[in-house]
């Protein structure tokens, strides 16, 4: 089976407060979707845990408006280790969580309304594209771009859209983004100091950006509801970037990996070795379909040369209907055919207002 990528399936953030984290991004975000909620140890992640397993509470979450969803993870087994120090615009790994709105200003006036952290005002990127800032209570920074792709008309803004990622060496860096991930347009490639970019911890410093995009639409399952998204790689000039975890470990507080839904992971396994990226984690050494509680498939993460994680999920089973015990099996589907919106839809079911 060739390799599908169908879209960000979701960004991993790890968080001091489980329930507290994720009302908020119910409230704020309207990540009111549950896929699945589970208590568990997570045991294959060893390379990127000091070697142990750890216990942990995680719940997939997304918004039906569409884009990817949240993995919002908290540690049981041990106390959350905090950032010790602000986050610089260029840190190596994930920065900012990219999300979408089809209007820019009604998303901004919301917030200001609720009194949100708001980082910086309606600015416009290198190439002409509304967006701002805000953070969250755990100083996490999402970056809202104006996007006229949805899925339903459903909420004020949508889901995971992309991510801003600092990097060390763009050109290293882009063996995945571009060649593994399919990133191969390149919107703008430029360095300098952005008025975008002032408000924002670091931002003042002199940066290389390169904004990505995909020139083809995806295909598979969820293509439809993921939609097309971008990466935004920083490169700081004029300081030497920190590592995001250094002195923590995967599922602290912070953005923790970028997960991308796919088909083909055998093919994909032999891609990443070949270009320099072998899985540091494979469900499938263990076990052809990973059970996740209320859903099942295959992952595997490789690390970026900068550190970031990338995870990809072959998913095989989820639940549409949960209450009529009515689950998808997608093994039995074309992987590259997307799914009816009817079915998706199914998913708004599954809707929660707290936790």
């Amino acid at each position: 089976m060739a390799k599908i990528i169908s879209g960000i399936q979701q960004i991993g953030v790890g968080v001091p407060d489980f329930k507290e984290a994720w009302n908020w991004y119910i409230k704020h975000f309207k990540m009111n979707i549950r896929i699945f909620e589970e208590e568990a140890v997570a045991e294959l992640m060893l390379p990127h845990t000091e070697g142990e397993t750890r216990k942990r509470v995680a719940a997939l979450a997304i918004n039906m408006e569409g884009g990817g969803g949240f993995e919002i993870w908290q540690h049981t087994g041990k106390t959350p280790a905090l950032k010790e120090k602000t986050l610089m615009a260029g840190d190596l790994g994930i920065n900012y969580a990219k999300m979408k709105t089809r209007c820019i200003e009604c998303t901004y006036k919301e917030f200001k309304k609720e009194k949100l952290d708001l980082i910086s005002e309606i600015h416009t990127n290198p190439a002409g594209e509304k967006h701002f800032f805000v953070r969250d209570p755990y100083e996490n920074i999402f970056e809202f771009v104006e996007s006229d792709t949805y899925f339903t008309k459903k909420n004020s803004n949508g889901g995971a859209y992309g991510a801003v990622i600092g990097v060390n060496d763009i050109e290293e860096s882009m063996k995945v983004y571009s060649d593994i991930l399919g990133y191969d347009e390149v919107v703008f490639d430029i360095t300098g100091h952005f008025d975008d970019f002032k408000t924002i911890p670091g931002g003042h410093e002199e940066i290389r950006r390169v904004l990505l995009r995909h020139n083809k639409p995806r295909k598979g399952a969820f293509s439809k509801m993921f939609g097309p998204t971008e990466i935004e790689l920083l490169q700081v000039k004029t300081r030497k970037p920190s590592e995001i975890f250094e002195g923590r470990i995967w599922g602290d507080p912070g953005f923790i990996h970028l997960c991308f839904d796919m088909n083909g992971i055998d093919e994909l396994r032999e891609e990443c070795k070949s270009k320099g990226f072998p899985f540091t984690v494979d469900s499938q050494r263990d076990n052809p379909s990973f059970d996740m509680g209320e859903a099942a498939g295959s992952f595997a993460y490789i690390q970026a040369p900068e550190g970031t994680l990338i995870e990809f999920v072959e998913t095989h089973k989820i639940p549409l209907l949960k209450k009529l015990g009515w689950y998808l099996n997608l093994q039995k589907r074309a992987p590259e055919k997307p799914l009816p919106k009817w079915m998706l839809k199914t998913l708004g079911m599954s809707k929660v207002s707290h936790v």
